[in-house]
């Protein structure tokens, strides 16, 4: 073997993360607060309407085929004693808050990945296999003593957080896999492309059009060739991912702060679909505010009932964090969404809005506006009175609940409610539910 095919030295790889996975947990919730609904097959689902999908299905409710994204009215047929209950997303929030807390009596949390996942950094003393796996199974039975019975997880444990997290998705439900540096890459020899974390369609077809049609063929390959086959920058990173190397954490940062809503089939025409855009916009520019940054672009999406694909429209602001400034542009998109919604067959008929602020920037040395003591009238200083409102309702909003304070009309059975929403990716913080 030459020097240019011989494969790299790698360093040593000692077990350092542990993945938590936590087994159908909307669903879990629900049974562990309504003890009726345990060992029954259960779907969790955002509004009553047969036309939404499931957002969470029980252990039970997975035995017959049902799965997140299942339609209701297919999950109905798939299972007839199929019991479909609302989604309570504050209830998960706190749950999730309570699960962590149990963890941490264990070991720190290094990274909440999602609101049903998370990885803790195994420590010198304990990341030998078997004080590993004694680690994860106190955990499993603290979860299950101190914050609830129906809440079980599946861990995986490796030496890199890929792995692990790839490890807790082998064994469901209430799983435990181990994944050593002696086994690897081997042991991912009967895995798919695709159950590799970063590795969708797209990336699959491309690979195979390299000749790489399954893990070891990518894995025999020397690391800069199998980055070729990958492409971009730092493309032999999975390589070594793959062969258990601890890779420090590539930086992240927030880009876009939005909010969606499938309104209820009553509710789908052009009054109710602007009006609950407008509470979508003003709840993302609280977030907005509230986390110090200012956003440059406004997008407005939907999707119509007669249609898979989202439609969507934009438009730039100023870099503002104003909610006026925000709702003032956003009226000028209604007209689009409105001429796209004429040439429907169907007419304007849209189960899912939404709004997006992006190109968002943090706020840094903030001054007191120069502008506050100019005639009431003057443009300038009606957007340092509406940025000074928009916090004011912050406030109100947070003492006194949701909607306390807000613009425009909310009543009048017109509008769905709109609260707080959980995407797998992004827990909200409490103060989102006053929003």
């Amino acid at each position: 073997m030459t020097a240019a095919t011989q494969p790299p030295t790698l360093p040593p790889r000692p077990l350092r993360w542990l993945f938590l996975d936590l087994n159908s947990y909307f669903a879990s919730v629900e049974q562990q607060l309504q003890p009726s609904l345990r060992g029954r097959p259960v779907i969790v689902a955002p509004v009553g309407s047969d036309t939404t999908v499931a957002i969470a299905a029980s252990i039970e409710a997975k035995r017959y085929g049902i799965s997140t994204g299942t339609p209701v009215w297919e999950a109905k047929q798939l299972c007839r004693d199929l019991v479909v209950t609302p989604a309570r997303h504050r209830a998960y929030v706190d749950y999730h808050d309570r699960i962590v807390a149990e963890i941490e009596r264990h070991i720190p949390v290094t990274r909440v990945c999602s609101i049903d996942e998370v990885a803790c950094r195994l420590l010198d003393n304990e990341n030998d296999r078997d004080s590993a796996m004694a680690l994860a199974r106190r955990i499993k039975a603290g979860i299950c003593e101190r914050v609830g019975e129906r809440l079980t997880c599946s861990i995986g444990i490796a030496p890199n957080r890929l792995l692990a997290k790839l490890a807790s998705d082998l064994q469901k439900p209430d799983g435990l896999v181990v994944f050593e540096a002696a086994e690897l890459p081997a042991a991912l020899y009967p895995l798919g492309l695709r159950e590799i974390a970063g590795i969708g369609a797209k990336m699959e077809r491309r690979l195979q059009r390299d000749g790489i049609n399954d893990i070891r063929q990518l894995c025999e390959r020397r690391p800069r060739d199998a980055g070729h086959a990958w492409g971009g920058t730092n493309g032999d990173r999975l390589w070594y991912l793959l062969h258990g190397v601890d890779l420090p954490e590539k930086p992240t940062q927030s880009r876009t702060i939005g909010h969606s809503h499938v309104l209820s089939p009553g509710k789908r025409g052009p009054e109710p679909v602007r009006l609950t855009a407008r509470r979508l916009a003003l709840k993302a520019a609280s977030r907005l505010r509230r986390k110090g940054y200012r956003a440059r672009l406004l997008v407005l999406h939907a999707k119509f009932e007669d249609d898979k694909s989202t439609w969507r429209t934009s438009i730039k602001l100023p870099a503002t964090q104003d909610s006026f400034v925000v709702l003032q542009h956003l009226d000028r998109l209604f007209p689009r969404l409105h001429a796209a919604g004429g040439t429907r067959p169907g007419g304007f008929r849209i189960r899912m809005v939404g709004v997006t602020l992006m190109e968002i920037e943090p706020v840094v040395g903030e001054q007191g506006s120069l502008f506050a003591s100019l005639d009431p009238d003057d443009p300038l200083a009606r957007e340092t009175r509406g940025l000074a409102l928009s916090r004011a309702m912050d406030r109100i909003n947070e003492r006194f609940g949701r909607h306390a304070v807000s613009v425009g009309p909310l009543g009048g059975g017109r509008i769905d409610r709109v609260g707080t929403k959980i995407a797998f990716g992004r827990i909200p913080e409490l103060d989102e539910f006053h929003e």
